[in-house]
């Protein structure tokens, strides 16, 4: 299988060759999502001292797309990349405005990516987080056999290296016994390669598609202390700083240079525990804001520069993973025609919790027994050069890396993608990759996103309808390069022309009404229309 499969590849690179299209075998399809992965967090977007190698050589040998977006939450950006919708056109986040328990409402459409996959002869494959439900009118947790998967490991329940809940095929594991060595992102991958063997000996003759759901980097912050130590010291320079350097290696590497906002210590998550919660629950050296660094004292500093160790920790043992998935590609004879995307569920998390298992008092930041969280000082360098967290529809929010790497199918490399896109786009990009129509995605309406495989053998701008962003009360659009967004429930629209100001430091409401005024009356239409489309009349 070796042979035959490297054949293929080696006879869709002479194709392309010829024609400088895509292969006329489908490929191979591997989609890697991070959760709470800061933009700048990678060694390819910009970051300084975190090592992630093996997306990076993706990303040399493949594409960078540079304004490429999420839904700034989790369960919604899951859901619209398994979907191919908005995550409120199927029920999976709420839309401002509607009274779901006084109407009857319905999701556009019921069938999953996976599903349409496996109608065009792919086997299917998961492996990690789920989170993947309706939460309206009330929480409704989609299966694997609903989704369309053929094999499923799941970690749903977030702990790092000491889970309570895992399951396979839709069943409860048996619970660990003790003492084992766990580590979430080592677990992801060990089920990944399982299923990519079990594929080579059962399936061969068949493309697949394989999600590798990773639970890193969000909270709570845990890691094996071998992965710790190599990052023990190397943050003390402090959050500010860190962000100054990312800029300054993004204009190294090519990317465009835009001003880096000052630090927002008012915005934080409404859930997050108080300043006096968090030392006396966590420890008497965390902070709840984002001050200056050189405010805090020399114990909090230290105490702060090892919360960024264990993120940093977890990041490269993911990329570390990955690579040993990659290895396993090559070695089954599959590189050649798999293509791979990775990105991130949202931006860097500003948020700080206690949840769970709970924090135990004096617990060894990063341990099983720990429940330390990132918090905004380092968030805010994580998301660098933008503004905000998860949660929120500013940059900081939003954006994503997203790295393409394709050897059969994609003629450059190591370059930029600049066209405007959106993870409603992946599902029509599968699609179209699997030899199948976009279309196929729509249900009771036209599915939002566009097939992004022109855009993978030229970097061109093309018009596309513009990108609607609703969460927590929070409003956004971008249309071309003009952006509208809110920072939180009750307060005006803000306006930027991100062409020069993509960290959103000019607010351009007042001097250009008139582009806001269209702008708004667009997210109004999007809105108004999202709600026509999930509302079901059931007078006969």
């Amino acid at each position: 299988m070796k042979i035959k499969n490297t054949l293929l590849g080696f006879l869709a690179a002479l194709f392309l060759a010829g024609c400088n299209t895509t292969p006329v075998t489908p490929p191979n399809i591997v989609f890697i999502l991070a959760d709470d992965l800061g933009y700048s967090d990678l060694g390819c977007y910009g970051a300084e001292i975190i090592e992630t190698p093996h997306i990076d050589a993706l990303a040399k040998n493949g594409l960078r797309f540079t304004n490429f977006y999420n839904t700034g939450r989790c369960w919604p950006t899951r859901t619209s990349l398994l979907s191919g919708f908005y995550p409120h056109q199927v029920l999976s986040d709420h839309i401002e405005g509607v009274d779901y328990a006084q109407g009857n409402f319905q999701p556009v459409n019921e069938t999953w990516l996976p599903t349409l996959l496996k109608s065009h002869g792919y086997r299917t494959y998961h492996s990690g987080k789920w989170h993947l439900f309706r939460r309206v009118p009330t929480i409704n947790h989609m299966t694997m056999e609903e989704v369309g998967f053929d094999r499923s490991y799941m970690t749903e329940d977030g702990r790092h290296l000491r889970p309570k809940e895992l399951h396979e095929n839709g069943k409860l594991l048996p619970p660990l016994p003790q003492g084992t060595v766990y580590e979430a992102s080592t677990a992801i991958v060990d089920h990944g390669i399982k299923y990519l063997r079990e594929h080579t000996e059962k399936h061969a003759d068949e493309p697949f598609f394989q999600y590798l759901a990773f639970i890193t980097p969000h909270f709570p912050l845990q890691a094996l202390q071998e992965d710790i130590d190599k990052y023990r010291d190397e943050f003390l320079m402090g959050w500010n700083e860190i962000r100054e350097l990312r800029t300054e290696n993004r204009e190294e590497l090519g990317y465009e240079v835009h001003a880096v906002e000052s630090f927002e210590p008012e915005r934080f998550a409404p859930w997050n525990l108080t300043q006096e919660e968090l030392i006396t629950q966590i420890d008497s050296n965390d902070v709840a804001r984002a001050v200056p660094w050189n405010s805090l004292t020399e114990e909090q500093k230290e105490f702060q520069a090892t919360k960024m160790a264990i993120h940093a920790a977890m990041i490269t043992r993911m990329d570390r993973e990955i690579g040993r998935y990659l290895e396993e590609l090559k070695e089954s004879g599959y590189m050649e025609n798999t293509i791979i995307f990775f990105c991130s569920d949202n931006g860097a998390s500003t948020e700080i919790m206690n949840r769970a298992d709970k924090h135990t008092p004096g617990a060894l930041p990063g341990a099983a027994d720990s429940y330390v969280c990132l918090g905004p000082g380092w968030s805010t360098a994580a998301n660098t050069p933008f503004r905000l967290h998860k949660t929120w529809l500013h940059e900081g929010g939003i954006s994503t890396p997203l790295v393409v790497h394709w050897p059969a199918g994609i003629k450059d490399q190591g370059v930029f993608r600049k066209m405007n896109s959106h993870i409603i786009d992946i599902a029509p990009t599968l699609l179209e990759l699997a030899g199948g129509d976009p279309a196929e995605l729509n249900g009771n309406g036209d599915a939002p996103g566009i097939s992004l495989v022109p855009f993978l053998n030229q970097d061109v701008q093309s018009q596309r309808p513009p990108l609607f962003f609703h969460h927590e009360k929070k409003n956004a659009l971008r249309h071309g390069d003009w952006k509208i967004t809110t920072i939180d429930k009750g307060e005006p629209w803000e306006l930027y022309d991100l062409s020069t100001d993509r960290g959103e430091t000019h607010n351009l409401a007042t001097e250009n009404s008139a582009k806001l005024n269209e702008l708004v009356q667009l997210w109004d239409a999007q809105r108004e229309s999202i709600i026509q489309q999930i509302k079901v009349d059931t007078i006969k």
